[in-house]
């Protein structure tokens, strides 16, 4: 069995064959699925998903570009969505300079607001980045400093040096289907040496749709083309990445084990 450790279920793309998608993946051996969140409007959505499907978890968080339409979220909002006990994830959040969608003093604030509510619930966080390391790896050390918290790195594309610091700092790494691009040299280079116990796999769909489905809308049956290139790059049959990469996702996410 595969898990994919971040899709977006609730997106244009997926939504309006929703069913049709979970059952494809289904088929493909994708036998759990975290469905997550971008903004507020869409928790309900994200969190009614998961509620109706039992091998379907959700998350709640404010993505980066959407910080300064969130720019007073508190605490207590993430908090009280993080009752519901589909909900086992706080995100997706983090920074990205790359579009600067969002002010980036207030990426900054609604990050570690996020990481206040999974050091306070023990819920991890799920942490987009994207030509941000510098800032991203200065706030998870000053946060952690505080007290720590579970995390991960979903689509992981950072550099070596980025994806070894956040290994120090206890956190797990997710790879899309990034991974196998051709032009994906240095992801493969870290993704043949992440720790066994820190790795997941993920489609981020509806985006990032892996070789051979490359153009194509991105679903989360795809999970399961990720997880056989990541093998072959490590040295190890499908089934065992598929075996560790499961065990991983219920030992960070334990609500969900639970």
């Amino acid at each position: 069995m595969l898990i994919d450790s971040h899709c977006h279920l609730e997106y244009e793309g997926l939504v309006e064959d929703q069913q049709a998608v979970l059952d494809r993946a289904r088929e493909a051996g994708i036998g759990g699925f975290l469905n997550i969140s971008t903004r507020q409007r869409e928790w309900d959505k994200v969190v009614g998903t998961a509620a109706r499907e039992a091998d379907v978890w959700a998350s709640v968080g404010i993505h980066p570009h959407e910080a300064d339409q969130h720019a007073d979220l508190g605490e207590g909002a993430l908090l009280e969505a993080t009752a519901h006990p589909k909900v086992i994830g706080i995100g997706e959040t983090g920074l990205d300079y790359y579009y600067d969608k969002s002010d980036r003093a207030v990426q900054q604030a609604l990050f570690r607001t996020h990481i206040a509510v999974s050091r306070q619930t023990g819920l991890p966080l799920i942490i987009h980045t994207r030509d941000a390391e510098e800032d991203t790896a200065r706030i998870l050390t000053e946060e952690m400093e505080k007290g720590a918290f579970p995390a991960l790195i979903h689509c992981f594309t950072a550099s070596a040096g980025f994806g070894r610091t956040m290994l120090d700092l206890g956190l797990t790494i997710s790879l899309s289907g990034i991974v196998t691009f051709k032009n994906a040299a240095d992801v493969q280079a870290v993704a043949a040496e992440i720790p066994e116990d820190r790795l997941l796999v993920e489609t981020d769909s509806p985006f990032l749709a892996p070789v051979p489905h490359r153009g194509r809308k991105c679903e989360p049956a795809f999970t399961a083309d990720t997880a056989r290139f990541v093998a072959g790059l490590r040295g190890v049959t499908p089934e065992h990445l598929a075996d560790v990469t499961t065990r991983n996702f219920f030992a960070l996410f334990r609500k969900a084990a639970a």
